[in-house]
C-alpha cells in the first residue's frame, strides 16, 4: 500500500463511510489529474 493511501486512510478512518468515500473519490481524481485510466481501481470499505 503507498504512503499516501495509508495517510489517508488513517485520518479518515473515523469518518462516516459516505464521507471517506468522497474524500478519496476526490483525491483520486486529483492523483489522476489529466491522464487517461488504463486500469481499474477497487477500494472496499467495512463498517464493523
Amino acid at each position: 500500500m503507498g504512503k499516501k493511501l495509508r495517510e489517508l486512510l488513517l485520518t479518515n478512518a473515523h469518518l462516516p463511510l459516505a464521507q471517506q468515500k468522497e474524500i478519496f473519490f476526490n483525491s483520486f481524481i486529483n492523483w489522476v489529474g489529466e491522464l487517461e485510466q488504463i486500469d481499474d481501481v477497487t477500494l472496499i470499505g467495512i463498517k464493523i
